[in-house]
């Protein structure tokens, strides 16, 4: 068990520790938005459309927020943004629960998302910046494993405190996030390179234009979404089937709460699963289970048939997670890493806008098994477009990686510990050759001796 534990979670920088304690303190009071739908529906008693239009503006918030958030992360540091966005989220949700009009709630909601959302571009540029890249899928795991567990923890939390008060939900999810900032402000310290590079591959200049221009990114983000539509609704329309077919709020946070059980025991022998394989066969693996996952809930009709499905969709779902994750790390240049993981945190965002809205359309007009059975043939469809676009994802990744070496290479030369800049212009060029060179043996299977 200890050797088991070291190759896990040892090794791995310090900053790291104390991102991943933020985590786990922010995701055990993650209530509000897990619970919103239902508390729009039952205690403020919307209609399901009004509550699904609701959770959609936090999305259009979110999908500001990251944007904005991935821009500052790159101009401001990493740290700046997210202590304002924390903040800001904290004083939010605490004016979300003494909302009562629906414009109240709706205005509040939409702004609750810009800054909730704002968070994720700057924490995932601050933990591509401290993680080395052979210890990457080991820390999203990690990463994701705590996220898991306070999820599990706070759905049965929250759906015991709904039975109380729906204000406990607002309250508690204030407090954690503060506690969240407070440990932003002590202990963590800016990451954000101090010098700025692009990628020799189509991307000249750091500014968001230029990794909107990133087609081989772009096209891996429009399969995320796919994927993204379906995962949501197990916080939009699922709750509501479930209500709808009987079972009571405190029923569906023990259903969903298996989701973060499952994570919590499996997600750390996950690595040992995908390290080293194909990332688009893996992902491509993920959406087809994901998909069937949520296709079985048009068949299920009791508590423990919920269950089984979230079984089933959250296996793909950890499968799935540390591989999105080290792929957009992979494709992000250093000076744009802000950016990137903003426009990655976009479809989530997006997600969390059209999500809501058109599954509960779907679900009203259509009603369940067209809801559930669509929801499997899209994660169907993005999964073969995985497959195709995975040769030109790896292409991309590998020269990325090259070309941070050569940086690598030119940044020890220029130091003042190094050769310093003479010898650089007189032999550097036959450094940074060998160095590629090295790389390109790597990434072959072989070794930096025989090169």
């Amino acid at each position: 068990m200890r050797g088991w534990l070291r190759e896990a979670a040892g090794g791995l920088p310090r900053q790291f520790w104390f991102l991943w304690t933020g985590t786990l303190v922010n995701r055990l009071g993650a209530f509000v938005v897990l619970f919103l739908s239902i508390y729009l529906t039952s205690d403020r008693h919307f209609t399901q459309s009004q509550a699904g239009i609701v959770l959609g503006l936090y999305g259009v918030g979110g999908a500001i927020g990251t944007m904005t958030g991935g821009v500052l992360a790159d101009r401001w540091g990493r740290r700046p943004t997210m202590l304002i966005a924390q903040s800001g989220a904290a004083a939010l949700m605490l004016t979300l629960g003494f909302a009562h009009t629906y414009a109240q709630i709706a205005v509040v909601t939409l702004l609750l998302g810009l800054f909730a959302e704002g968070v994720r571009p700057a924490f995932s540029a601050m933990m591509v910046d401290v993680v080395p890249e052979h210890d990457r899928v080991r820390a999203y795991s990690l990463n994701y494993w705590a996220i898991n567990l306070g999820f599990a923890l706070a759905a049965v939390a929250a759906g015991l405190a709904a039975q109380v008060d729906y204000f406990l939900l607002f309250a508690v999810d204030a407090g954690t996030t503060g506690i969240t900032a407070i440990i932003t402000a002590v202990f963590l310290a800016e990451t954000r390179p101090a010098r700025t590079h692009t990628v020799a591959t189509g991307i000249a200049a750091p500014g968001m234009g230029a990794a909107l221009k990133d087609r081989v990114f772009l096209v891996y983000l429009l399969l995320s979404l796919a994927s993204v539509l379906v995962i949501l609704q197990h916080a939009s329309t699922l709750p509501i089937a479930m209500l709808a077919d009987g079972f009571s709020a405190a029923t569906y946070g023990l259903v969903i709460a298996v989701n973060g059980v499952l994570i919590v025991l499996g997600q750390l022998f996950v690595p040992k699963l995908i390290v080293g394989r194909d990332s688009a066969r893996v992902l491509a693996l993920a959406g087809l289970i994901i998909g069937a996952g949520f296709g079985l809930v048009a068949f299920a009709e009791s508590a423990w048939m919920y269950a089984v499905t979230v079984i089933i969709w959250t296996l793909g779902e950890m499968l799935q997670s540390p591989s999105n994750a080290a792929t957009v790390a992979a494709l992000s240049p250093p000076a744009l890493r802000g950016r990137y993981q903003g426009l990655h945190s976009l479809t989530w965002s997006i997600g969390t806008a059209l999500g809501p809205v058109l599954g509960g359309l779907v679900l009203q007009k259509a009603g369940d098994a067209t809801l559930w059975l669509g929801c499997f043939a899209l994660c169907a469809l993005a999964s073969a477009g995985q497959l195709l676009a995975g040769p030109a994802r790896a292409r991309r990744a590998e020269q990325q990686r090259r070309h941070e070496a050569v940086i690598a290479a030119e940044e020890e030369l220029a130091s003042p510990g190094g050769n310093g800049p003479r010898q650089r212009n007189r032999s550097g060029g036959a450094s940074i050759g060998r160095l590629e060179a090295s790389n390109t043996q790597m990434s072959n299977g072989g070794s930096p001796g025989r090169s």
